[in-house]
């Protein structure tokens, strides 16, 4: 019988740990809009990568969408996003919980969400 390598068997097991913490981690992805409401700038989207288990993504709501603030011929404009239904965009996720963020408030360690799907924010659209 061969003796079982304790060191090979713990650097297996960490390697595994580190896998299993990296796919749960969440920093940017491709999703699809569902649906957008114009008005409070948030959709309902799909995420375009499946998940661990290789499952399709159940669909994340009131996703807020950043505009942007541009300097058109000398003025200073605000650009609201518009999203149609099957546009395809780019979704990043905060570091840590961000609806306080949306009205001014800090976020800081006191919340343990980091890297969450909770946590996204549209910045474009592909295309």
């Amino acid at each position: 019988m061969k003796n079982a390598d304790p060191a090979g068997t713990l650097a297996s097991l960490i390697q595994k740990a580190i896998q299993k913490f990296s796919a749960s981690m969440r920093v940017a992805m491709p999703c699809e809009i569902l649906s957008y409401n114009q008005s409070n700038q948030t959709a309902t989207i799909k995420p375009l990568i499946r998940s661990i288990t290789d499952v399709d993504s159940a669909p994340i709501e009131d996703v807020p969408a950043l505009g942007q603030r541009l300097m058109i011929n000398g003025y200073e404009t605000y650009c609201p996003p518009v999203y149609h239904r099957g546009d395809v965009v780019l979704v990043v996720f905060t570091d840590r919980e961000c609806k306080g963020i949306l009205q001014g408030q800090s976020s800081g360690p006191q919340y343990s969400r980091q890297h969450s799907i909770m946590d996204g924010v549209i910045v474009g659209v592909f295309g």
